[in-house]
């Protein structure tokens, strides 16, 4: 667990086998106002993570932020049952076995609304994630929309293969085959654009890569140049 500003915390898991490349996980955990635990593409449980997070508070809500990061949710949904569930249409529909309370997709007076706000990043027929935003550390939150890995855990090929859909440090961004779902759905996707953007971030955490903590605004211009008009 390492501490990335007050109130908010990263926890990095195991790493997982994805499109032949070898995917590092990590969840970020907001402790809100009310000491009550917000947790963000769950990784795997273990009795470690169980201690600290009892330190930290009472964990509230589980959020699988898109289609891809729900691996995990049933042990915890095991462990915390009284937990509410959140997921996009997508891993509700994907994840049929699991009921959740909400989804992100939807209008709601979300009962962590004081102290983060969220957009549903949608303009692809094969992505949409639910994107986050801290406002006390000026946090922005994402799992697959911004990949920025350090290539460490790649051999030769697989370097070679993150740097050419995009996802290498520090050039990260969308994976191509994301960003060429988007090729119809670019005025949608950069509509939500703007409203990340209009948080200035300070602080970029995604599930895959190197943390962004300095220039931020300059790394998510260059990351989001795809969605220019023309481009």
């Amino acid at each position: 667990m390492d501490k990335l500003a007050d109130e908010i915390w990263i926890f990095d898991g195991d790493t997982v086998q994805f499109l032949g490349l070898p995917f590092s996980t990590r969840m970020t955990v907001v402790r809100l106002s009310n000491e009550e635990l917000w947790v963000h593409s769950p990784i795997s449980l273990t009795n470690s993570i169980k201690a600290q997070l009892q330190k930290l508070g009472n964990v509230a809500y589980l959020i699988a932020p898109n289609h891809l990061h729900h691996l995990f949710l049933s042990e915890w949904i095991d462990h915390y049952p009284d937990a509410g569930v959140y997921g996009t249409n997508e891993v509700i529909k994907k994840r049929d076995d699991l009921v959740f309370t909400g989804s992100l997709n939807d209008e709601l007076n979300w009962p962590w609304a004081e102290g983060i706000d969220q957009e549903l990043f949608s303009g692809s027929p094969l992505m949409e994630e639910c994107v986050f935003f801290h406002k006390g550390s000026e946090t922005l939150i994402v799992t697959d929309l911004v990949e920025n890995f350090s290539g460490k855990s790649f051999n030769y090929w697989q370097k070679g293969v993150a740097k050419g859909v995009g996802i290498l440090a520090p050039h990260g961004k969308t994976p191509l085959d994301w960003r060429l779902s988007f090729m119809f759905g670019k005025a949608d996707a950069r509509h939500h654009l703007d409203k990340v953007l209009a948080w200035n971030p300070k602080i970029l955490v995604m599930a895959h890569g190197e943390i962004v903590r300095e220039n931020t605004d300059t790394f998510l211009a260059q990351s989001f140049k795809w969605l220019a008009k023309g481009d």
